[in-house]
Order: C-alpha cells, then sequence, then structure tokens
C-alpha cells in the first residue's frame, strides 16, 4: 500500500493577520458588552429610585399647595401662590412684518418657525424679552402633566448640533451625565423644577415642532385677554398644549 499525505493548504499571511485582527476586535466587542450591560443594569435600578423620590417631591409640593389654600380658607384669608419659575412659548405667527428687535428676540428663544415651542426660566430679563414678542407668541405655565407629555411626544436632543430623537436614556446621558441628569425623568424633573442645571437641559431639547391645533387659531392678531390668542394665557397654556401636541 502506498502512503498519500495531503499537505494543508497554505494560507496566506495576509488572511491569517486578518483573522486575529477580527478575533481581537470581537473579544474587544464582547468585553465592552459586558461592561454595558451591567452599567445598563445599575442605572436601571439608580433610575427607578430616582423616579420614585421624584413622584414623592411632586406630590409633596401638590398637597403642600392644597394643605395652604385650605388654612388661608379657614383663617378667612387669601393663598397667594408662589410666583411660576417656568413657562412654555409657542410661535403662533410667521415672519410678515416682523421688526429687526422683535426678529432677534424671537432668534435668542430659539422660536425661528411657527408653531416651535420652548421652555423658558422666568425672571425679569425674560419676562421683558416675553413682553416685547407678545403679539408673536402664546405662553404659560405648563403643569407637571403637561411638561412630561411635551418631553417623550415631542422631545428630540440636540447632540453634535443635531436633531436626534430621544429613543433611549443613553442620548440623555451622553450628553448631560456630567450634570448628573441620566434619563428622561430626570429630564422632566430638572425643566419642571427649574433646577440648577435647567440652561444645560432646556438647551439640550430641540425647539419643539408642534401641529396646528384643530380647527386652526382664531385672532391671532388680538391678545389673550382681548379674545384672541397671543400674549399671556396662565396656566389656561396646559389646554392649548393638549391640542398641538
Amino acid at each position: 500500500t502506498q502512503l498519500i499525505f495531503i499537505m494543508p493548504a497554505f494560507v496566506p499571511e495576509s488572511v491569517l493577520k486578518k483573522r486575529r485582527t477580527a478575533a481581537e476586535i470581537k473579544a474587544k466587542r464582547d468585553a465592552e458588552d459586558v461592561v454595558a450591560a451591567k452599567k445598563a443594569d445599575d442605572n436601571k435600578a439608580s433610575m427607578i429610585k430616582r423616579a420614585e423620590t421624584y413622584v414623592a417631591e411632586y406630590k409633596t409640593l401638590e398637597n403642600d399647595n392644597i394643605r395652604l389654600r385650605r388654612e388661608a380658607k379657614a383663617s378667612g384669608s387669601y393663598y397667594v401662590p408662589a410666583e411660576p419659575k417656568l413657562a412654555f412659548v409657542v410661535r403662533i405667527r410667521g415672519i410678515i412684518g416682523v421688526s429687526p428687535k422683535v426678529k432677534k428676540i424671537l432668534q435668542l428663544l430659539r422660536l425661528r418657525q411657527i408653531f416651535n415651542g420652548v421652555f423658558v426660566k422666568l425672571n425679569s430679563a425674560t419676562i421683558k424679552m416675553l413682553r416685547l414678542v407678545e403679539p408673536y407668541i402664546a405662553y404659560g405655565y405648563p403643569n407637571l402633566k403637561s411638561v412630561k407629555e411635551l418631553i417623550y411626544k415631542r422631545g428630540f436632543g440636540k447632540v453634535n448640533k443635531q436633531r436626534i430623537p430621544i429613543s433611549d436614556n443613553s442620548v440623555i446621558e451622553g450628553v448631560l451625565g456630567k450634570k448628573d441628569i441620566i434619563c428622561v425623568e430626570d429630564l422632566v424633573h430638572e425643566i419642571f423644577t427649574v433646577g440648577p442645571n435647567f440652561k444645560e437641559a432646556a438647551n439640550f431639547l430641540w425647539p419643539m415642532k408642534l401641529s396646528a391645533p384643530k380647527g386652526g387659531f382664531g385672532r391671532k392678531l388680538l391678545h389673550f385677554n382681548e379674545g384672541g390668542e397671543a400674549g399671556d394665557r396662565g396656566e389656561k397654556i396646559n389646554v392649548l398644549i393638549k391640542t398641538m401636541i
């Protein structure tokens, strides 16, 4: 009998090198996935705990307001709630006939398009700005439900100057993680309570593109107090937000 030796096929060095590189990349990716999964689990527990804390805080605020109102009524006096710190501003008119000063203020408020909406921290400077552009905007003081719905339903983040949907908490953590804002509930809390990092949180949110309200606006040239749509509408902004989301 004749023995036949079959030599193994020759594999070029370049192919071997490519296989080694691919194996190293796969090992590195697997290790990163393990670390990311562990971090996600840790974050999930932290997020649940934070959400529970926020719910308790919101409930305490609501109960305090009810208690103070009842005490004032019982003593025959009046309860005056604290000045609102947060406003939601919607642009309701276009660019025709806009003076340069008004145009500049609308740009500073990031209201470049009709039906754009932004959260604004109320102070003496921003109140003056809002008064100057009142004929072109509708604004008021949103409640917790409105803030949540706006962020969850119409919220887009600004990542590297691009409009990115907030489809995952990692989008928020990547930009605001250094400010200890790692999830949507953190973002809602920071906006609603006008926290110390409100500026960064509000700037992270892309101006919200809202829909025209069903049936359209009635009399946009008149102030809300005169039966129109423009200007300050207080807590009634929540009704408008509901029709535009």
